[in-house]
Protein backbone atom coordinates (compact mmCIF):
# COMPACT_ATOMS: atom_id res chain seq x y z
CA UNK A 1 0.00 0.00 0.00
CA UNK A 2 1.33 3.66 -0.85
CA UNK A 3 1.03 5.91 1.70
CA UNK A 4 1.13 9.95 1.29
CA UNK A 5 1.63 12.56 3.20
CA UNK A 6 -0.01 15.89 2.28
CA UNK A 7 1.23 18.96 3.32
CA UNK A 8 -0.97 22.07 2.77
CA UNK A 9 -2.08 25.52 4.58
CA UNK A 10 -1.23 29.04 4.76
CA UNK A 11 2.13 30.49 3.46
CA UNK A 12 4.99 32.20 6.17
CA UNK A 13 3.17 35.12 7.91
CA UNK A 14 4.57 38.42 7.89
CA UNK A 15 2.80 40.76 10.65
CA UNK A 16 2.70 44.27 10.50
CA UNK A 17 4.74 44.60 14.13
CA UNK A 18 4.67 48.21 13.53
CA UNK A 19 1.54 49.00 13.63
CA UNK A 20 0.81 48.44 16.96
CA UNK A 21 4.55 49.00 18.40
CA UNK A 22 4.50 51.07 21.90
CA UNK A 23 0.89 50.67 22.11
CA UNK A 24 -0.92 48.94 24.93
CA UNK A 25 -1.97 46.28 22.54
CA UNK A 26 1.44 45.15 22.24
CA UNK A 27 2.15 44.87 25.84
CA UNK A 28 -0.91 42.78 26.24
CA UNK A 29 -0.12 40.22 23.28
CA UNK A 30 4.00 40.57 23.72
CA UNK A 31 5.07 41.94 27.72
CA UNK A 32 8.61 41.17 26.83
CA UNK A 33 9.17 43.42 24.14
CA UNK A 34 6.41 45.86 25.17
CA UNK A 35 8.59 45.56 28.87
CA UNK A 36 11.68 47.72 26.97
CA UNK A 37 9.73 50.52 26.27
CA UNK A 38 10.45 53.53 28.40
CA UNK A 39 6.74 54.88 28.85
CA UNK A 40 4.00 53.70 30.29
CA UNK A 41 1.14 52.06 28.91
CA UNK A 42 -2.61 51.99 29.73
CA UNK A 43 -3.02 48.07 30.73
CA UNK A 44 -6.07 46.79 29.07
CA UNK A 45 -6.47 43.80 31.39
CA UNK A 46 -7.81 46.81 33.30
CA UNK A 47 -11.36 46.35 31.56
CA UNK A 48 -14.12 44.22 32.87
CA UNK A 49 -17.59 43.46 32.14
CA UNK A 50 -20.00 41.47 33.74
CA UNK A 51 -22.54 39.01 31.52
CA UNK A 52 -26.45 38.34 31.99
CA UNK A 53 -25.60 35.45 34.88
CA UNK A 54 -23.20 37.48 36.69
CA UNK A 55 -19.75 36.69 35.59
CA UNK A 56 -17.12 39.34 35.60
CA UNK A 57 -14.86 38.37 32.25
CA UNK A 58 -11.81 40.68 30.79
CA UNK A 59 -13.26 42.85 27.79
CA UNK A 60 -10.82 41.91 25.83
CA UNK A 61 -10.68 37.63 25.85
CA UNK A 62 -7.71 35.97 23.84
CA UNK A 63 -8.58 34.42 20.73
CA UNK A 64 -8.99 30.14 21.20
CA UNK A 65 -9.56 29.09 17.92
CA UNK A 66 -6.63 31.09 15.86
CA UNK A 67 -9.03 33.73 14.94
CA UNK A 68 -11.78 33.63 11.60
CA UNK A 69 -10.50 31.91 8.35
CA UNK A 70 -7.02 31.04 9.33
CA UNK A 71 -6.61 26.97 9.30
CA UNK A 72 -6.70 25.22 12.41
CA UNK A 73 -4.88 21.75 13.14
CA UNK A 74 -7.01 20.41 15.62
CA UNK A 75 -10.74 18.86 15.49
CA UNK A 76 -14.17 20.58 16.71
CA UNK A 77 -14.54 21.30 19.95
CA UNK A 78 -18.00 21.40 22.07
CA UNK A 79 -17.40 25.25 22.20
CA UNK A 80 -17.52 25.18 18.77
CA UNK A 81 -20.20 23.50 18.74
CA UNK A 82 -22.51 25.37 20.63
CA UNK A 83 -20.83 28.84 19.64
CA UNK A 84 -23.35 31.23 18.18
CA UNK A 85 -20.60 32.79 16.41
CA UNK A 86 -18.55 31.76 13.30
CA UNK A 87 -15.20 30.67 13.81
CA UNK A 88 -12.59 28.03 13.16
CA UNK A 89 -13.03 26.38 10.02
CA UNK A 90 -10.96 24.07 7.89
CA UNK A 91 -8.33 25.57 5.18
CA UNK A 92 -10.38 25.28 1.81
CA UNK A 93 -7.12 23.95 -0.08
CA UNK A 94 -6.25 21.16 2.22
CA UNK A 95 -10.23 20.49 2.60
CA UNK A 96 -10.61 20.29 -0.87
CA UNK A 97 -6.84 17.62 -1.12
CA UNK A 98 -7.96 15.72 1.59
CA UNK A 99 -11.57 15.10 0.53
CA UNK A 100 -9.74 14.05 -3.16
CA UNK A 101 -7.18 11.32 -1.46
CA UNK A 102 -10.02 10.30 0.52
CA UNK A 103 -12.58 9.75 -2.44
CA UNK A 104 -9.87 7.70 -4.22
CA UNK A 105 -9.36 5.63 -1.38
CA UNK A 106 -5.63 6.65 -0.70
CA UNK A 107 -3.57 6.31 2.43
CA UNK A 108 -2.69 9.51 3.26
CA UNK A 109 -1.06 12.04 6.43
CA UNK A 110 -2.13 15.32 6.69
CA UNK A 111 0.18 18.44 7.87
CA UNK A 112 -0.30 21.99 7.72
CA UNK A 113 2.84 24.27 6.28
CA UNK A 114 2.33 25.92 9.29
CA UNK A 115 4.87 24.01 10.85
CA UNK A 116 7.57 23.93 8.85
CA UNK A 117 7.42 28.18 9.06
CA UNK A 118 6.52 28.37 12.96
CA UNK A 119 7.51 24.84 14.34
CA UNK A 120 3.64 24.72 15.67
CA UNK A 121 1.22 21.48 15.05
CA UNK A 122 1.71 18.29 13.75
CA UNK A 123 4.63 16.21 12.73
CA UNK A 124 4.44 13.36 11.60
CA UNK A 125 7.34 11.11 11.95
CA UNK A 126 6.95 7.63 9.94
CA UNK A 127 7.92 6.99 6.08
CA UNK A 128 5.99 7.72 3.04
CA UNK A 129 6.47 7.06 -0.20
CA UNK A 130 4.97 10.49 -1.44
CA UNK A 131 5.09 13.82 0.07
CA UNK A 132 2.59 16.45 -1.37
CA UNK A 133 3.34 20.15 -1.27
CA UNK A 134 0.94 22.46 -2.18
CA UNK A 135 2.37 25.89 -3.45
CA UNK A 136 -1.30 27.69 -3.23
CA UNK A 137 0.09 29.51 -0.69
CA UNK A 138 3.49 29.82 -1.67
CA UNK A 139 4.78 33.26 -3.71
CA UNK A 140 8.45 33.30 -4.21
CA UNK A 141 11.58 31.05 -4.46
CA UNK A 142 12.50 31.60 -1.19
CA UNK A 143 9.91 29.91 1.07
CA UNK A 144 9.93 27.26 -1.60
CA UNK A 145 13.45 26.55 -0.97
CA UNK A 146 12.47 26.61 2.39
CA UNK A 147 9.81 24.10 2.22
CA UNK A 148 11.53 21.51 -0.18
CA UNK A 149 14.72 21.87 2.38
CA UNK A 150 12.08 21.18 5.38
CA UNK A 151 11.12 17.92 3.07
CA UNK A 152 14.32 16.64 1.78
CA UNK A 153 16.20 16.46 5.33
CA UNK A 154 12.67 14.49 6.72
CA UNK A 155 11.65 12.15 4.04
CA UNK A 156 14.80 11.97 1.51
CA UNK A 157 13.52 8.42 -0.02
CA UNK A 158 10.22 10.10 -1.00
CA UNK A 159 8.78 11.14 -3.84
CA UNK A 160 7.70 14.76 -3.96
CA UNK A 161 4.69 15.89 -5.88
CA UNK A 162 3.84 19.83 -6.07
CA UNK A 163 1.32 21.58 -7.27
CA UNK A 164 -0.91 24.34 -6.80
CA UNK A 165 -0.97 28.34 -7.94
CA UNK A 166 3.10 29.00 -7.92
CA UNK A 167 4.18 25.59 -9.22
CA UNK A 168 1.14 26.24 -11.85
CA UNK A 169 2.71 29.07 -12.93
CA UNK A 170 6.82 28.17 -12.35
CA UNK A 171 6.96 24.86 -13.08
CA UNK A 172 9.82 24.92 -15.90
CA UNK A 173 12.03 26.86 -13.48
CA UNK A 174 11.29 24.80 -10.00
CA UNK A 175 12.20 21.23 -12.62
CA UNK A 176 15.43 22.90 -13.67
CA UNK A 177 16.37 24.47 -10.27
CA UNK A 178 15.09 21.93 -7.72
CA UNK A 179 16.44 18.30 -9.01
CA UNK A 180 14.15 16.83 -5.44
CA UNK A 181 10.74 17.57 -7.00
CA UNK A 182 9.83 14.83 -9.27
CA UNK A 183 6.75 16.09 -10.77
CA UNK A 184 4.28 18.71 -10.73
CA UNK A 185 0.20 18.68 -11.41
CA UNK A 186 -0.70 21.77 -12.90
CA UNK A 187 -4.14 22.96 -12.85
CA UNK A 188 -6.84 20.57 -11.43
CA UNK A 189 -5.83 17.78 -9.10
CA UNK A 190 -9.01 16.11 -8.78
CA UNK A 191 -8.10 13.42 -11.79
CA UNK A 192 -4.45 13.79 -12.13
CA UNK A 193 -3.68 13.55 -8.48
CA UNK A 194 -5.13 9.91 -7.88
CA UNK A 195 -4.63 8.84 -10.79
CA UNK A 196 -0.84 9.54 -10.66
CA UNK A 197 -0.37 7.85 -7.28
CA UNK A 198 -1.88 4.81 -8.62
CA UNK A 199 0.43 4.60 -11.15
CA UNK A 200 3.19 4.88 -9.25
CA UNK A 201 2.01 2.40 -6.84
CA UNK A 202 1.92 0.20 -9.89
CA UNK A 203 4.56 1.51 -12.05
CA UNK A 204 2.44 2.62 -14.87
CA UNK A 205 2.85 4.45 -17.34
CA UNK A 206 2.69 8.39 -15.79
CA UNK A 207 2.54 10.02 -19.39
CA UNK A 208 -1.10 9.03 -19.76
CA UNK A 209 -1.94 11.12 -16.56
CA UNK A 210 -3.05 14.61 -17.66
CA UNK A 211 -2.17 18.02 -16.30
CA UNK A 212 1.78 16.42 -15.40
CA UNK A 213 5.36 17.75 -15.38
CA UNK A 214 7.71 14.87 -15.14
CA UNK A 215 11.08 14.38 -16.36
CA UNK A 216 12.18 11.90 -19.04
CA UNK A 217 14.70 9.70 -20.05
CA UNK A 218 16.99 12.26 -20.58
CA UNK A 219 16.10 14.64 -17.64
CA UNK A 220 14.31 16.83 -20.23
CA UNK A 221 10.97 18.51 -18.84
CA UNK A 222 7.94 16.50 -20.21
CA UNK A 223 4.38 18.25 -19.95
CA UNK A 224 1.15 16.01 -20.77
CA UNK A 225 -2.11 17.61 -21.86
CA UNK A 226 -4.24 20.01 -19.70
CA UNK A 227 -7.23 18.56 -18.91
CA UNK A 228 -10.05 20.69 -16.68
CA UNK A 229 -12.89 18.75 -14.62
CA UNK A 230 -16.63 20.09 -15.14
CA UNK A 231 -17.01 21.68 -11.32
CA UNK A 232 -21.07 20.78 -11.71
CA UNK A 233 -20.42 17.48 -12.35
CA UNK A 234 -17.80 17.02 -10.22
CA UNK A 235 -18.76 16.15 -5.84
CA UNK A 236 -17.77 19.25 -3.96
CA UNK A 237 -15.54 17.97 -0.99
CA UNK A 238 -17.33 16.76 1.84
CA UNK A 239 -16.25 17.37 5.92
CA UNK A 240 -16.05 14.43 8.09
CA UNK A 241 -18.71 14.71 10.66
CA UNK A 242 -20.25 17.55 12.10
CA UNK A 243 -18.66 20.93 10.68
CA UNK A 244 -20.59 23.70 11.91
CA UNK A 245 -18.44 26.04 9.79
CA UNK A 246 -17.59 24.91 6.34
CA UNK A 247 -15.04 26.65 3.47
CA UNK A 248 -16.53 26.92 0.18
CA UNK A 249 -15.76 26.74 -3.72
CA UNK A 250 -17.56 27.92 -6.44
CA UNK A 251 -15.16 28.47 -9.47
CA UNK A 252 -11.90 28.34 -10.57
CA UNK A 253 -9.87 31.02 -12.54
CA UNK A 254 -11.42 34.35 -12.31
CA UNK A 255 -12.62 36.89 -15.26
CA UNK A 256 -10.84 40.03 -14.41
CA UNK A 257 -7.29 40.32 -14.90
CA UNK A 258 -6.15 42.67 -11.88
CA UNK A 259 -2.39 43.50 -11.78
CA UNK A 260 -1.73 42.56 -7.84
CA UNK A 261 -3.38 38.71 -8.38
CA UNK A 262 -1.83 36.31 -10.26
CA UNK A 263 -5.10 33.69 -9.91
CA UNK A 264 -6.09 34.12 -13.53
CA UNK A 265 -2.59 32.75 -15.15
CA UNK A 266 -2.96 30.27 -12.57
CA UNK A 267 -5.85 29.01 -13.79
CA UNK A 268 -6.91 30.57 -17.21
CA UNK A 269 -10.00 28.78 -17.99
CA UNK A 270 -12.46 30.23 -15.67
CA UNK A 271 -15.23 28.23 -14.33
CA UNK A 272 -18.22 27.89 -11.81
CA UNK A 273 -20.88 26.03 -10.65
CA UNK A 274 -24.15 26.52 -11.04
CA UNK A 275 -26.49 28.01 -8.67
CA UNK A 276 -28.48 24.79 -8.20
CA UNK A 277 -25.10 22.98 -7.53
CA UNK A 278 -24.09 25.69 -4.61
CA UNK A 279 -27.39 25.16 -3.42
CA UNK A 280 -27.59 22.00 -3.04
CA UNK A 281 -23.69 21.60 -1.62
CA UNK A 282 -25.16 24.18 1.54
CA UNK A 283 -28.15 22.10 2.16
CA UNK A 284 -26.35 19.24 2.16
CA UNK A 285 -23.65 20.17 4.49
CA UNK A 286 -26.54 21.42 6.90
CA UNK A 287 -28.14 18.32 7.17
CA UNK A 288 -25.17 15.89 7.16
CA UNK A 289 -22.83 17.97 8.77
CA UNK A 290 -25.01 20.32 10.80
CA UNK A 291 -23.57 23.23 9.16
CA UNK A 292 -25.12 27.09 9.99
CA UNK A 293 -22.31 28.46 8.33
CA UNK A 294 -20.73 28.67 4.57
CA UNK A 295 -17.14 30.94 4.12
CA UNK A 296 -17.28 31.06 0.12
CA UNK A 297 -13.66 31.68 -0.12
CA UNK A 298 -13.31 32.83 -3.88
CA UNK A 299 -12.20 35.63 -5.56
CA UNK A 300 -15.47 36.61 -6.22
CA UNK A 301 -18.28 35.16 -5.31
CA UNK A 302 -21.03 37.98 -6.60
CA UNK A 303 -20.12 36.91 -10.41
CA UNK A 304 -21.66 36.05 -12.84
CA UNK A 305 -24.74 38.04 -11.63
CA UNK A 306 -27.07 35.96 -13.42
CA UNK A 307 -25.99 33.09 -11.25
CA UNK A 308 -26.44 35.35 -7.98
CA UNK A 309 -30.13 36.72 -8.92
CA UNK A 310 -30.93 32.92 -8.92
CA UNK A 311 -28.46 31.59 -6.28
CA UNK A 312 -30.00 33.74 -3.48
CA UNK A 313 -33.75 32.52 -3.06
CA UNK A 314 -32.49 28.98 -3.45
CA UNK A 315 -29.90 29.95 -0.59
CA UNK A 316 -32.96 31.93 1.42
CA UNK A 317 -34.88 28.54 1.22
CA UNK A 318 -32.58 26.99 3.10
CA UNK A 319 -32.05 28.79 5.85
CA UNK A 320 -28.15 29.52 5.96
CA UNK A 321 -25.61 32.09 7.38
CA UNK A 322 -22.97 32.83 4.79
CA UNK A 323 -20.05 34.86 3.87
CA UNK A 324 -18.44 35.77 0.58
CA UNK A 325 -15.67 38.00 -1.46
CA UNK A 326 -17.30 41.00 -3.88
CA UNK A 327 -16.47 43.33 -6.00
CA UNK A 328 -17.58 46.77 -5.23
CA UNK A 329 -19.72 47.23 -8.81
CA UNK A 330 -21.33 43.99 -8.10
CA UNK A 331 -23.01 45.58 -4.99
CA UNK A 332 -25.22 48.08 -7.34
CA UNK A 333 -28.91 48.36 -5.88
CA UNK A 334 -31.15 48.30 -2.86
CA UNK A 335 -32.83 45.62 -4.15
CA UNK A 336 -30.14 43.42 -4.54
CA UNK A 337 -28.92 44.22 -1.30
CA UNK A 338 -32.41 43.26 0.24
CA UNK A 339 -31.78 40.03 -1.01
CA UNK A 340 -28.75 39.02 -0.02
CA UNK A 341 -29.98 39.98 3.60
CA UNK A 342 -32.94 37.66 2.80
CA UNK A 343 -30.35 34.88 1.61
CA UNK A 344 -28.38 35.25 4.74
CA UNK A 345 -25.46 37.04 4.01
CA UNK A 346 -23.73 38.08 6.99
CA UNK A 347 -20.46 39.79 5.74
CA UNK A 348 -18.85 40.64 2.44
CA UNK A 349 -14.81 41.63 2.05
CA UNK A 350 -13.96 43.83 -0.72
CA UNK A 351 -11.09 45.20 -2.09
CA UNK A 352 -12.07 48.87 -3.40
CA UNK A 353 -7.53 49.19 -2.37
CA UNK A 354 -7.81 53.49 -3.62
CA UNK A 355 -10.18 55.99 -4.09
CA UNK A 356 -8.12 57.54 -7.21
CA UNK A 357 -9.52 56.15 -10.52
CA UNK A 358 -6.15 56.95 -11.85
CA UNK A 359 -4.82 54.53 -9.52
CA UNK A 360 -7.66 51.86 -10.46
CA UNK A 361 -6.72 51.89 -13.95
CA UNK A 362 -2.75 51.46 -13.07
CA UNK A 363 -4.44 47.95 -11.35
CA UNK A 364 -6.55 47.10 -14.31
CA UNK A 365 -9.40 47.04 -11.44
CA UNK A 366 -12.01 47.58 -13.93
CA UNK A 367 -13.33 49.21 -11.16
CA UNK A 368 -14.19 52.98 -10.36
CA UNK A 369 -14.35 55.49 -7.01
CA UNK A 370 -18.11 55.99 -7.54
CA UNK A 371 -18.57 52.56 -7.74
CA UNK A 372 -16.75 51.96 -4.06
CA UNK A 373 -19.05 54.52 -2.71
CA UNK A 374 -22.18 53.15 -3.73
CA UNK A 375 -20.98 49.49 -2.39
CA UNK A 376 -20.10 51.29 0.49
CA UNK A 377 -23.14 53.24 1.01
CA UNK A 378 -25.77 50.21 0.14
CA UNK A 379 -23.99 48.39 2.71
CA UNK A 380 -24.08 51.06 5.24
CA UNK A 381 -27.46 51.02 5.51
CA UNK A 382 -27.66 46.98 5.38
CA UNK A 383 -27.41 44.77 8.35
CA UNK A 384 -24.45 43.09 6.61
CA UNK A 385 -21.17 43.44 7.93
CA UNK A 386 -18.29 44.69 5.00
CA UNK A 387 -14.91 44.52 5.30
CA UNK A 388 -13.14 46.61 2.73
CA UNK A 389 -9.03 46.84 1.95
CA UNK A 390 -7.32 49.35 0.53
CA UNK A 391 -3.42 49.52 -0.70
CA UNK A 392 -0.67 52.51 -0.21
CA UNK A 393 1.75 52.42 -2.65
CA UNK A 394 0.61 50.47 -5.63
CA UNK A 395 3.59 51.08 -8.91
CA UNK A 396 2.59 54.40 -10.39
CA UNK A 397 0.97 55.81 -7.20
CA UNK A 398 2.17 58.88 -6.04
CA UNK A 399 1.11 60.61 -2.36
CA UNK A 400 -1.05 62.92 -4.29
CA UNK A 401 -2.81 60.39 -5.97
CA UNK A 402 -3.07 58.49 -2.77
CA UNK A 403 -5.07 61.61 -0.99
CA UNK A 404 -8.23 60.42 -2.60
CA UNK A 405 -8.22 56.86 -0.45
CA UNK A 406 -6.90 59.26 2.59
CA UNK A 407 -9.41 62.05 2.25
CA UNK A 408 -12.12 58.96 2.03
CA UNK A 409 -11.02 57.00 5.10
CA UNK A 410 -10.82 60.37 6.82
CA UNK A 411 -14.46 61.79 5.92
CA UNK A 412 -16.24 59.40 4.47
CA UNK A 413 -15.60 55.30 5.60
CA UNK A 414 -17.53 53.44 7.81
CA UNK A 415 -17.28 50.17 8.80
CA UNK A 416 -13.93 47.84 8.87
CA UNK A 417 -10.90 48.10 7.15
CA UNK A 418 -7.21 47.25 6.30
CA UNK A 419 -5.07 49.83 5.06
CA UNK A 420 -1.79 47.51 3.46
CA UNK A 421 1.51 49.09 2.51
CA UNK A 422 2.24 47.33 -1.44
CA UNK A 423 4.33 44.30 -0.80
CA UNK A 424 6.04 43.20 -3.45
CA UNK A 425 7.03 39.52 -2.66
CA UNK A 426 4.78 37.67 -5.04
CA UNK A 427 7.04 36.98 -7.98
CA UNK A 428 3.37 35.87 -10.22
CA UNK A 429 2.09 38.81 -10.16
CA UNK A 430 1.40 40.66 -13.46
CA UNK A 431 1.76 44.21 -12.05
CA UNK A 432 5.55 43.28 -12.68
CA UNK A 433 4.92 43.41 -16.32
CA UNK A 434 4.90 47.40 -15.58
CA UNK A 435 8.40 47.12 -14.24
CA UNK A 436 10.20 49.42 -16.82
CA UNK A 437 6.93 51.81 -17.21
CA UNK A 438 6.90 52.10 -13.44
CA UNK A 439 10.66 51.76 -12.90
CA UNK A 440 9.93 49.45 -10.09
CA UNK A 441 12.84 48.70 -7.87
CA UNK A 442 13.34 46.29 -5.16
CA UNK A 443 16.48 46.26 -2.74
CA UNK A 444 15.58 44.32 0.20
CA UNK A 445 18.44 41.79 1.93
CA UNK A 446 15.89 39.82 4.02
CA UNK A 447 13.86 38.73 0.87
CA UNK A 448 10.73 40.21 2.42
CA UNK A 449 10.13 42.22 -0.90
CA UNK A 450 9.58 45.15 2.12
CA UNK A 451 11.94 48.04 0.58
CA UNK A 452 11.03 48.89 -2.88
CA UNK A 453 11.09 52.15 -5.06
CA UNK A 454 8.79 53.15 -8.16
CA UNK A 455 8.18 56.38 -10.02
CA UNK A 456 5.31 57.34 -7.57
CA UNK A 457 7.08 56.46 -4.07
CA UNK A 458 9.17 54.37 -2.62
CA UNK A 459 8.42 51.91 0.58
CA UNK A 460 9.27 54.72 3.53
CA UNK A 461 6.84 56.97 2.15
CA UNK A 462 3.91 54.58 2.01
CA UNK A 463 4.92 53.19 5.67
CA UNK A 464 4.50 56.84 6.31
CA UNK A 465 1.54 57.57 4.46
CA UNK A 466 -0.11 54.40 6.42
CA UNK A 467 0.75 55.23 9.60
CA UNK A 468 -0.50 59.30 9.09
CA UNK A 469 -3.66 57.92 7.53
CA UNK A 470 -4.53 55.13 10.13
CA UNK A 471 -3.56 57.78 13.25
CA UNK A 472 -5.93 60.75 11.40
CA UNK A 473 -9.17 58.24 10.94
CA UNK A 474 -8.40 56.70 14.57
CA UNK A 475 -9.22 60.09 16.24
CA UNK A 476 -11.37 61.48 13.12
CA UNK A 477 -13.73 59.27 12.13
CA UNK A 478 -16.00 57.32 14.65
CA UNK A 479 -17.38 54.95 12.54
CA UNK A 480 -14.38 53.86 10.54
CA UNK A 481 -12.32 50.86 12.63
CA UNK A 482 -9.38 49.88 11.47
CA UNK A 483 -8.03 46.02 11.70
CA UNK A 484 -4.76 44.98 13.68
CA UNK A 485 -5.50 43.67 16.78
CA UNK A 486 -8.83 42.38 17.21
CA UNK A 487 -7.87 39.20 15.09
CA UNK A 488 -6.06 38.09 18.45
CA UNK A 489 -9.10 38.52 21.00
CA UNK A 490 -12.64 36.94 20.56
CA UNK A 491 -15.47 38.65 18.86
CA UNK A 492 -17.74 40.80 19.41
CA UNK A 493 -15.98 41.90 22.63
CA UNK A 494 -19.49 41.06 24.57
CA UNK A 495 -21.59 38.74 22.78
CA UNK A 496 -24.69 39.69 23.99
CA UNK A 497 -24.44 43.19 23.04
CA UNK A 498 -26.10 44.88 19.42
CA UNK A 499 -23.30 45.31 16.90
CA UNK A 500 -23.56 49.16 16.80
CA UNK A 501 -22.96 48.95 20.57
CA UNK A 502 -19.85 46.39 19.91
CA UNK A 503 -19.07 48.68 17.19
CA UNK A 504 -19.14 51.45 19.68
CA UNK A 505 -16.87 49.88 22.26
CA UNK A 506 -14.40 48.56 19.61
CA UNK A 507 -13.77 52.38 18.67
CA UNK A 508 -12.92 53.41 22.31
CA UNK A 509 -10.96 50.18 23.04
CA UNK A 510 -8.48 51.14 19.85
CA UNK A 511 -8.31 54.91 20.91
CA UNK A 512 -7.52 54.07 24.35
CA UNK A 513 -4.65 51.50 23.56
CA UNK A 514 -2.71 54.05 21.04
CA UNK A 515 -2.69 56.71 23.06
CA UNK A 516 1.00 55.92 23.78
CA UNK A 517 1.79 55.91 20.33
CA UNK A 518 -0.50 58.91 18.76
CA UNK A 519 -0.29 61.27 21.72
CA UNK A 520 3.26 62.73 23.21
CA UNK A 521 2.15 64.83 25.61
CA UNK A 522 1.64 62.58 28.96
CA UNK A 523 -0.83 65.63 30.33
CA UNK A 524 -2.61 64.85 27.43
CA UNK A 525 -3.02 61.08 27.41
CA UNK A 526 -3.78 61.11 30.67
CA UNK A 527 -6.72 63.81 29.82
CA UNK A 528 -7.51 61.66 27.17
CA UNK A 529 -7.56 58.27 29.06
CA UNK A 530 -9.89 59.76 31.78
CA UNK A 531 -12.25 60.90 29.05
CA UNK A 532 -12.07 57.04 27.03
CA UNK A 533 -12.51 55.07 30.18
CA UNK A 534 -15.18 57.22 31.53
CA UNK A 535 -17.23 56.16 27.96
CA UNK A 536 -16.25 52.76 28.45
CA UNK A 537 -18.46 53.12 31.91
CA UNK A 538 -21.28 54.31 30.71
CA UNK A 539 -21.58 51.34 28.47
CA UNK A 540 -20.93 48.99 31.66
CA UNK A 541 -17.25 48.60 31.46
CA UNK A 542 -15.84 48.16 34.97
CA UNK A 543 -12.03 49.96 35.26
CA UNK A 544 -9.88 48.31 37.90
CA UNK A 545 -7.53 50.58 39.62
CA UNK A 546 -3.73 49.49 38.28
CA UNK A 547 -3.23 48.36 42.26
CA UNK A 548 -6.61 46.44 42.89
CA UNK A 549 -6.38 44.05 39.72
CA UNK A 550 -4.95 41.25 40.90
CA UNK A 551 -7.34 41.09 44.00
CA UNK A 552 -10.16 41.43 41.54
CA UNK A 553 -9.48 38.95 39.42
CA UNK A 554 -8.59 36.84 42.18
CA UNK A 555 -12.22 37.52 43.55
CA UNK A 556 -14.02 37.48 39.84
CA UNK A 557 -12.54 33.79 39.69
CA UNK A 558 -14.15 32.99 42.58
Amino acid sequence: MMTALLISGMGPEYPDNQLLRDSSFEALLNPAVAANAGRSKFDLNRLHYKTAGGLVLPLLRKRKDGGGARAAGVPMSVDDKISKEPKRTFHLTSFTLESILTGADIDFDSMSTEHIWNNTGFEPTGEYDTVLLSTTFIWDQQTLRRAIAWIGQRFPGSKLILGGQYSNLKFNQIMREHKAVNFIIRGDAEIALPDLLRKLRKRGDIASVPNLVFRGANDEICLTPIGYVDLDLQPSPSPNGFSPVVPYESMRGCPFTCKFCSFPAASPKWRYKSADKIARDWERYKIHNGAHYIKALDSTFTVPPTRLRSLLPKVEAIKIQWEAYTRANSINSTELVHQLENSGCSSLFLGFESMSDTTLQYMDKKVTSRANRLALELLTESSIKHFVSFIVGYPGESPELFEATRRFLVNEFSGEFALYVCMLQDETMPLWDDAEKFNIQVDDPSGEARIWSHSGMDSKTARQLQLETLREVRWNNDNAIFRSWQHDFESPLIPDRTRQENTSLEKLVDRLGMISVDISSEQQARKLEVEITSKLTAHGISVVPDAGLSGYMQKAEK
